[in-house]
């Protein structure tokens, strides 16, 4: 079972992350951050992940530790899950549109953690969230998944559209990489032999 539990408890939060990579995309979610949990619920719809979190930040003070700390902890979760990553299919990639916008995520899950992240924000708030920490999350994420991640949006003129077709795409990318290849006989998808 591709599944596991992680908690992060620090000075600033308190997270609980609970993922099952075979769901069916049921999502469990009260980060503190509505808007976090919003995107939270694409990645699990999207990538057809049971995810369930739990989070209690100094959200008095503003949302960055929080949203940094769920893609530390949401990582850290992916790793354990993931395990040796024999018989996956390792790459994955979607392209996501949303009526104006269009979102590409490109993602291996290579052990070495790497982001570029491209996205011409056009505000600086979506309600009262700050569009900068959706590259908190996914720095947080790829750092603790050890997965190199590449996002680009390529068109968008609404600001909470590019943030939800990112985050439709990182799903959809997810579920492509994480499916398990059936003419791989569960070898290592690399010529190394590990990953």
């Amino acid at each position: 079972m591709r599944q596991a539990d992680v908690t992060r408890n620090t000075s600033e939060t308190k997270i609980q992350i609970a993922i099952n990579l075979d769901g069916t995309g049921k999502a469990d979610l009260a980060s503190g951050v509505p808007f976090l949990d919003h995107m939270l619920d694409q990645i699990a719809r999207h990538g057809m992940i049971d995810l369930k979190v739990v989070a209690k930040g100094d959200t008095h003070i503003d949302d960055h530790h929080t949203v940094e700390d769920v893609g530390i902890t949401l990582g850290q979760a992916f790793a354990k899950a993931v395990g040796d990553k024999a018989g996956i299919t390792r790459y994955g990639h979607s392209y996501v549109p949303l009526d104006e916008t269009l979102s590409r995520v490109v993602i291996d899950f290579s052990g070495r953690p790497g982001l570029e992240f491209n996205v011409p924000f056009t505000r600086s708030r979506v309600g009262d969230f700050d569009v900068d920490l959706s590259i908190e999350f996914f720095r947080g994420f790829v750092n603790h998944a050890g997965v190199t991640l590449h996002i680009d949006n390529l068109r968008g003129i609404n600001a909470h559209h590019q943030i939800e077709t990112v985050f439709k795409a990182f799903g959809r990318a997810l579920r492509m990489a994480l499916e398990i290849d059936p003419r791989a006989s569960g070898a290592v998808p690399s010529t190394k032999g590990s990953l």
